[in-house]
């Protein structure tokens, strides 16, 4: 069958609505004057990783669960307007919303709506391998449907990858995820040991590449063994926001990966691409291009950023 996606993205649909505090905790008040307004969009990760794949050139095919109420309608016109094919299978709780609180800094507190899941949610086996047979690799989110849709992708012979985010490195919700997939990326916010559950990842997992991102402390890569310091890069404007810093970082990293790039390399796109996303304003879903980021990249290269290793 002929290939017709290059990353197929499982979940992470939905809409959010982005509010803007003076700051993070947000101080007891009766009420707060809120600039620059209030704004509801549609875009969560795994909307967020499609959108971001699609803009660097890559053929991204996306998956979930979408309600038929207004929220499903911002999700269904936003892949619409960006082109990118999206299989919304009917929700009856409705499509995900969250609530964002962005600081002044661009830090942000996610309130994540949980009555718009069920026990019962799934994606379909049989559309799910239709989907994987015209697919090159596929991109997991880690909500609830999509832990059962990983044996799907392990038969269909997919190579896979997930993004941990904020994991403390025990909870088991995330372990399903972490041990079946072939590239982890997670964050360090939570870890008191990064190193050493990137390593039990690998351990005990299927993981050939293991990625923790650390703001802009740069990120941390282990490969073949081998764990590798990649620097921060600078933002090439004023830090807004961090939402979607990660599912850019990832998206980027798998446009290297599915060429056959080095992973430090890869790295390398991931930080240009997540420093980016952290310019550009919570209330828009933009993503860096194909040419803006090579061009980056080659400039970096003419500077002499080279990565750094450690231990």
């Amino acid at each position: 069958m002929t290939t017709e996606t290059d990353v197929l993205v499982l979940g992470g649909a939905g809409v959010d609505t982005v509010v803007h505090v003076p700051e993070l905790p947000v101080p007891y008040a009766d009420s707060h004057m809120i600039r620059p307004g209030i704004v509801t969009r549609a875009g969560q990760s795994g909307d967020f990783v499609a959108l971001g794949a699609s803009a660097l050139g890559l053929r991204a095919h996306h998956i979930d669960l979408v309600g038929a109420d207004p929220e499903g309608d911002l999700v269904r016109a936003l892949h619409r307007d960006r082109g990118i094919p999206l299989t919304d299978v009917p929700s009856a709780a409705g499509t995900k919303r969250a609530v964002n609180l962005v600081g002044p800094d661009g830090r942000r507190l996610s309130l994540y709506d949980d009555t718009r899941s069920q026990e019962s949610d799934r994606l379909p086996a049989d559309t799910l391998r239709a989907l994987a047979a015209r697919s090159r690799h596929a991109h997991v989110v880690i909500t609830h449907p999509c832990a059962y849709a990983l044996p799907v992708l392990r038969e269909a012979g997919l190579t896979v990858s997930t993004d941990l985010h904020n994991w403390d490195g025990t909870n088991p919700y995330h372990e399903p995820f972490a041990l079946a997939a072939d590239l982890v990326f997670l964050s360090t916010t939570a870890l008191a040991d990064p190193e050493r559950t990137m390593r039990d990842i690998a351990a005990r997992g299927r993981a050939r590449i293991v990625v923790a991102t650390a703001g802009a402390q740069g990120a941390y890569l282990l490969a073949d063994g081998e764990l590798t310091h990649v620097p921060a890069v600078a933002p090439p404007e004023p830090v807004v926001d961090s939402n979607g810093a990660g599912d850019a970082f990832a998206a980027a990293f798998l446009l290297g990966w599915l060429d056959g790039l080095d992973p430090l390399r890869c790295a390398r796109y991931g930080a240009i691409a997540g420093a980016h996303a952290c310019t550009v304003p919570s209330t828009r879903a933009d993503a860096i291009s194909r040419n803006e980021l090579l061009a980056r990249v080659a400039a970096s290269d003419a500077d002499g950023q080279a990565v750094g290793v450690g231990g």
